[in-house]
């Protein structure tokens, strides 16, 4: 089909790469946010070209893979998040052959490229809702979600709740109600209309063609509305992923889907699909990200464990896909009244912190700047199941500015070095900036350039454990299974390429270690439990101590391991004598 305005472009290749269908399970990705990582022409925006001449940098870090958020031409009233045209670029941030010319040398240097599609909503700035709004009767009329009172569907929850008061709104050139899960200028695409379908099909082609290596397709669950129910995870909506997965995979192999459903685990597992009908690549887990930030001021390990042991298991083509932070606000959505406001009282004293329902911080300020729990913290994303997504500037513990609005506190330029606007933008006025610099004591001067310097710094330590992780593949395609310890302090968990009760003495592709994390502000001792592991030896691949030996696993199956205050300690299972 060819859609007005969706250019048909030949696919490209992908330089440097070798074809592989499973790449993603274990990638480290990274989010660039475009328009603050770097800017090549002195206007004051992060572009293609900057971000090209960092590609060495994040190759450097041990980077597999980048995820750049929308920069398409947008109004620019939601981060980029309200596109005007799903197949242009935003001419602040370059042309066409800037985004290919990108493409292509991330893929030179073995960086895949995963980008941004928003399919729920677009800017009500449109085409398509501008000519659907004028003409209702016209060949974009029914693109939209249209209803002559706002009553329908008053069993869907607001979004954003501190913005919208309703999920319709007026306009009064139709002189009809529009539906919108979000902000008020982003109306909401009608899936019901089969033209809709073939448009979005024709703009991810249009991608794909460029040889991106993947999408993560934002706010999935709301695709479809139906009458009595709260228009979330519907059967449709489930059935427009599985024809999108189905064309990529036949157009495209090996081009993946990553689903941003803000969900529970139990919902979220759905759009894996089934074998026979595949939905997403990959998922994002929400719920285990406060987690790890509630268990490091409870000083145990009950929150990370109880919401792990309550996430179902996945199809087996399916990869979860976890962070710490990135450009939203740090979602409290997923958690219980009491411990919202818990998260509240020790993250977010300060209103000016919150937006709709959560915490909008930087990592680094969120931990207080500690650097045992920045470790922690990184260590634990690395070792539970799921392909773990990096931040920008988190690797050296950038600040934020909370007075700047809505979730632009976490978005302000990435900080270089020490020349002019910390080298994110040579020539431009401070006051042209898409942000401010960050101006906080003790966050202001924090750059790159010294951190690179500096053989001891979170980059360093970050650098260090992706190569360890890359050494043991079993981090992000192994088993992964939950173990008793005698202390609650302690995370104590296996990652294996062999089910419990094989054989552990095999060492490549049957590799297992066992991973510790000490939650707690106190050092602890704790007996864990691996009994398929009796009698073993171990060898430690990563450690907050490295003085310590490497504690064997007795004839019970039992581990006795110290650790220090928020320490941690990877070790690699090996069989002991007799076995």
């Amino acid at each position: 089909m060819s859609v007005p305005g969706v250019p048909n472009l030949p696919a490209q290749p992908r330089p440097g790469l070798r074809p592989d269908p499973d790449w993603f399970r274990t990638a480290v990705f990274y989010e660039a946010l475009l328009r603050s990582f770097a800017d090549s022409n002195g206007d004051g925006v992060g572009d293609f070209r900057g971000l090209a001449s960092r590609l060495d940098y994040l190759a450097w870090l041990g980077v597999d893979a980048i995820w750049i958020p929308p920069f398409y031409p947008s109004p620019m009233r939601d981060g980029g998040y309200d596109i005007a045209d799903y197949t242009g670029v935003d001419p602040r941030y370059g042309t066409m052959d800037d985004f290919r010319a990108l493409v292509t040398q991330a893929h030179e240097r073995g960086i895949r490229v995963v980008i941004d599609m928003v399919l729920n909503h677009t800017s009500d700035a449109h085409p398509w809702f501008q000519a659907s709004r004028r003409d209702p009767d016209g060949p974009y009329g029914d693109f939209y979600v249209w209803a002559d009172d706002d009553s329908s569907y008053a069993d869907a929850r607001i979004i954003f709740v501190d913005t919208e008061r309703s999920n319709w709104a007026f306009d009064e050139l139709r002189g009809q109600y529009y539906w919108h899960r979000f902000f008020s200028h982003q109306p909401d695409l009608n899936y019901d209309n089969p033209e809709v379908v073939d448009a979005v099909h024709e703009v991810v082609r249009f991608w794909a063609r460029t040889g991106v290596d993947g999408f993560r397709l934002d706010a999935i669950p709301y695709l479809v509305e139906r009458e009595g129910t709260n228009c979330e995870n519907l059967p449709g909506t489930h059935h427009l992923i599985a024809g999108l997965r189905e064309m990529l995979d036949r157009e495209f192999p090996g081009t993946i889907t990553i689903a941003e459903a803000n969900q529970w685990p139990q919902d979220v597992v759905a759009y894996f699909g089934t074998p026979q009908a595949p939905e997403c690549t990959m998922c994002f887990h929400f719920p285990v990200m406060p987690r790890i930030f509630s268990s490091l001021r409870e000083g145990e390990a009950t929150a990370i464990r109880e919401v792990l042991q309550a996430t179902p298991p996945i199809p087996p083509h399916g990869q979860w896909g976890t962070f710490l932070r990135n450009h939203d606000e740090l979602t409290l959505e997923m958690v219980t009244e009491a411990e919202r406001e818990r998260m509240y009282h020790w993250y977010a004293p300060q209103a000016r912190m919150r937006a709709n329902v959560g915490i909008r911080r930087r990592l680094a300020p969120l931990l207080g700047d500690s650097r045992a729990e920045l470790e922690l913290a990184h260590v634990l994303l690395l070792s539970l199941p799921g392909s773990p997504c990096l931040y920008y500037g988190d690797e050296i513990g950038m600040g934020e500015n909370i007075w700047l609005p809505d979730r632009d506190a976490v978005r302000t330029p990435m900080q270089w070095d020490h020349s002019a606007n910390m080298g994110f933008s040579a020539c431009a006025d401070p006051a042209e900036l898409t942000l401010p610099l960050i101006s906080a004591v003790d966050y202001a001067e924090r750059c790159v350039a010294d951190a690179l310097e500096e053989p001891e710094s979170l980059l360093h330590f970050l650098k260090d454990v992706l190569r360890v992780r890359r050494e043991h593949p079993v981090l992000g395609r192994g088993d992964f299974h939950l173990r008793p310890a005698s202390d609650a302090a302690v995370l104590a968990h296996t990652r294996a390429d062999t089910p419990p009760g094989g054989d552990a003495s095999e060492t490549n592709d049957g590799e297992t270690l066992l991973c510790l994390a000490n939650l707690a502000n106190r050092p602890c001792e704790a007996v864990v439990e691996v009994p398929e592991l009796a009698g073993c030896s171990t060898h430690t691949v990563l450690a907050a101590d490295s003085a310590t030996a490497s504690p064997a696993i007795d004839a019970r199956g039992r581990l006795t391991a110290a650790l220090p205050a928020h320490g941690y300690r990877w070790l690699r299972v090996s069989p002991g004598e007799g076995l």
